[in-house]
């Protein structure tokens, strides 16, 4: 069955040699239904009924889906290997030795029941750029790197191992496939007892650059062709308990009341006031609520919930954390009722991408002609832990309505074109020295 859906897959990888090359000092356009034909085929691997794609990190379509991106990213001459986090690497020699890699790339699996664009986009737009260079008969200075990362959407394994950040608690989580991290990154031809060789050095690193879909609707909104990345945000969560009394509904006055429910829905509503008074594009969400003990006739006497914050600053996330706990004590002390807070991942630091790339990332979107705007990133993406190790840049293209995470997930071809077309001259301008 694989080797089928990789024959007819395979028509698509010979349209890669059909673009007539051009002299060394011009440089042709990103050809927006040669990506839209490989989106195409990509996204059949994992396809589901209802017209987006299950590619779950290290289960079957994860796996044919990267022997396809593999297959392209062959068919434009690139040397490619897996390293023992599960990336797959693509190499393309430049003309100068000694010097460090510009890599760029993004990841192909998908959350269940996810869309054709998260991740896809990043990962054929780079295997475009290489396609362009070849036709511009074009060598870098610097070697290129083609990345494909293992299990962003799950632990983001690949960047993480990059970052030499992915511990032994990671590889024992269970991702979307079933297997454990540490089993999933053996399916896919990694090796997880030798993670040590996949980090990358600040040294062995020029830069990182990932084109991605948006994953909102600000481009969309503004009719804005580029995003340029101020960062990814941090996220930090807690587990939020409200202890109240439970007692009889029906012979407990109103004011005789410690009704956790009602202590918890003022908390939600104090969250929303506590980040919209601030001004910014910081985030603050309450998620998930569950009352006990839940019968119609009885007073909720506990409540759990989650609170998450976001944020492109550390301390904007602590000080808004600070500003709901003093409105939790207050809360707690009208209600009769107990708030406690709970810390349950910090992990997602922000990471601010590298304000030279963004300048460069402008300047070819204006040489372009294309319209753009500075935004952070909501989402997170393997460029926040390559930040750590790398200066690191992020264009964002346009997503229809700001779906994503969705069947419904769209980006149009000629807007993926332009997206690749300002990573290639963002690429060329790093190369060039813009960095040095």
């Amino acid at each position: 069955m694989r080797s089928a859906r990789l024959a007819a897959a395979g028509v698509l990888v010979a349209v890669a040699l059909v673009t007539p090359a051009r002299p060394a000092d011009e440089l042709p356009r990103a050809d927006a239904r040669r990506l839209e034909a490989r989106v195409l085929a990509l996204g059949r691997f994992g396809a589901n009924a209802e017209g987006g794609v299950t590619r779950v990190a290290f289960g079957p379509a994860d796996v044919d889906g990267r022997a396809y991106v593999s297959s392209l990213m062959r068919a434009v001459g690139l040397a490619v290997r897996i390293d023992a986090a599960g990336n797959i690497l693509g190499r393309r020699q430049g003309r100068e030795t000694g010097l460090p890699v510009i890599l760029f790339g993004s990841h192909i699996d998908s959350v269940p029941g996810g869309g054709n664009y998260d991740g896809v986009a990043g990962v054929l737009g780079a295997i475009e750029c290489v396609e362009l260079l070849n036709a511009a008969v074009r060598t870098t200075r610097h070697p290129l790197e083609v990345v494909v990362f293992a299990d962003e959407e799950g632990s983001l394994a690949g960047s993480r191992a990059m970052a030499d950040a992915l511990g032994e608690e990671a590889l024992a989580e269970t991702s979307h496939s079933g297997l454990t991290v540490r089993e999933g990154i053996r399916a896919i031809g990694g090796d997880p007892e030798r993670l040590a060789s996949a980090r990358r050095r600040p040294s062995e690193l020029r830069a990182f650059l990932e084109l991605h879909v948006e994953q909102g609707g600000i481009l969309d909104a503004k009719g804005l062709d580029i995003g340029v990345v101020l960062g990814i945000v941090g996220i930090n969560w807690w587990d939020v308990t409200v202890e109240g009394i439970a007692n009889h509904a029906g012979t407990t006055p109103m004011d005789r009341r410690k009704d956790a429910l009602v202590a918890a829905a003022q908390l939600v509503l104090a969250v929303n006031r506590v980040v919209t008074a601030v001004p910014g594009s910081q985030v603050g969400t309450v998620g998930r609520i569950a009352a006990a003990p839940g019968a119609p006739n009885v007073i909720p006497g506990r409540v759990e919930m989650s609170l998450e914050l976001r944020d492109l600053s550390a301390g904007k996330i602590a000080a808004l954390f600070a500003a709901v706990e003093a409105e939790a004590r207050t809360i707690a002390a009208t209600t009769g009722t107990r708030i406690s807070f709970r810390p349950v991942d910090a992990t997602a630091l922000p990471a601010l991408t590298d304000e030279r790339i963004r300048r460069l990332i402008a300047a070819a979107a204006d040489a372009l002609g294309l319209r753009h705007t500075a935004l952070p990133s909501g989402a997170g993406h393997d460029a926040q832990d390559l930040a750590r190790v790398t200066p690191t840049g992020m264009v964002f293209v346009p997503s229809a309505g700001g779906i994503s995470h969705s069947p419904k997930e769209y980006t149009s071809p000629e807007q993926v074109a332009r997206g690749v077309d300002v990573l290639l001259r963002t690429i060329l301008a790093i190369d060039a020295g813009a960095l040095d």
